[in-house]
């Protein structure tokens, strides 16, 4: 062989492993490159499925929240805090004498039952006196005839009810309930269930012929007390014969009743729970009755302020939520610290239509 061709035999030898090396180490970093696009892309794609399942976590999560979310059955909007009583333990005082205007509530009525709300209670302060009862006259017709609710009711001292309101409004009212402590005027003064020298007992038996005539559901409230704890009110009760009679513990909420921007001192009126155990033990044979205690009360009932602000008694006070006016029903609610088992537990869901009662008037 030549000079020449065996140089070339040996430079294609010593050539050739550094190509091959060449080669090996390219196809290696191709592979490499390949395989962290894919990953790169699939680690992308599985960024983007992770928000989309986020996203549609969300959507789940909201339908939840919709489908959870506090329905306003039962309603207790008290529209105004004013009353011509000075009941020692009242726990909703006259720190405001606002009420809003006539379409302003009934506004809010609508937004209340277009969230679900079937029942709606009117109460104070005292009801009857903001326009000597028309104001009320009008929402309870507004509730009835316009929004068609099933039951509309009235809580009142009943100091103020007139016959011609009956007249009036009576045809659109379910349930009318009168708050009464004590068949014994004495009590019912030192209680301040009174003014002047009215009988709030001699009115009580009034108001309900006024019912029985103009066909309202009659239904009786009572805060039981230090004062009326041992009074025996059987016989009077079954002779006003009521479709419900409400017995509740008393009740301390600070703001209200309670602690240093009070309006009220209801501590000499608070019994324990024994006293009201026993209350309800002598009072068993009626049949009507439907206790409270001071557990089964605080949380459980859905309550509208004279702005149309749903109250949280969750601690003990009454923390306002933002107006349904404002934010709506289902932003508000969500504040209203509402106990809905408790509300189910105490009956609070019952025949509340004076048209599915049966009653004989």
């Amino acid at each position: 062989m030549s000079a020449p061709a065996l140089k070339m035999l040996l430079s294609s030898l010593i050539v050739a492993p550094r190509a091959l090396l060449e080669l090996l180490i390219g196809t290696i970093l191709n592979v490499f490159v390949s395989g962290f696009s894919k990953v790169r892309s699939w680690s992308r794609g599985a960024c983007r499925g992770t928000n989309s399942l986020a996203s549609d976590a969300n959507i789940l999560s909201e339908q939840c929240t919709d489908e959870n979310a506090t329905t306003p059955t039962s309603v207790n909007y008290h529209f105004t805090r004013k009353c011509n009583y000075k009941c020692g333990f009242c726990f909703h005082t006259a720190k405001t004498s606002f009420v809003l205007p006539l379409d302003e509530a009934k506004r809010g009525l609508r937004l209340l039952k277009e969230a679900g709300m079937e029942k709606i209670n009117f109460s104070g302060g005292e009801p009857f006196l903001h326009e000597r009862g028309d104001f009320l006259g009008e929402m309870v017709k507004y509730c009835k005839a316009d929004l068609q609710l099933p039951s509309v009711s009235i809580v009142s001292n009943g100091s103020m009810i007139k016959e011609k309101w009956f007249q009036k409004y009576g045809e659109f009212l379910d349930i009318l309930a009168i708050s009464c402590d004590s068949f014994d005027e004495e009590t019912n003064q030192m209680i301040g269930r009174s003014q002047g020298k009215k009988s709030h007992i001699e009115n009580l038996f009034k108001i309900r012929s006024w019912c029985q005539q103009y066909k309202v559901a009659f239904k009786i409230n009572s805060v039981i007390n230090t004062f009326n704890v041992h009074e025996d009110m059987t016989e009077q009760i079954n002779q006003l014969n009521p479709v419900r009679w409400k017995v509740f513990q008393c009740l301390l909420i600070d703001g209200e009743n309670a602690g240093e921007a009070a309006l009220r001192e209801a501590e000499r009126f608070v019994i324990s729970d024994q006293q009201f155990q026993e209350f309800l033990d002598s009072h068993s044979t009626v049949p009507c009755l439907v206790p409270e205690s001071n557990e089964k009360m605080r949380n459980s009932y859905l309550i509208l302020d004279e702005y149309m602000r749903f109250l949280d008694c969750r601690e003990g006070r009454k923390d306002p939520s933002r107006s349904i006016l404002d934010v709506g029903v289902k932003d508000a609610i969500s504040f209203s610290g509402f106990d809905e088992k408790m509300f189910l537990k105490r009956g609070g869901k019952y025949v509340w239509s004076k048209a599915d009662m049966k009653l004989e008037w």
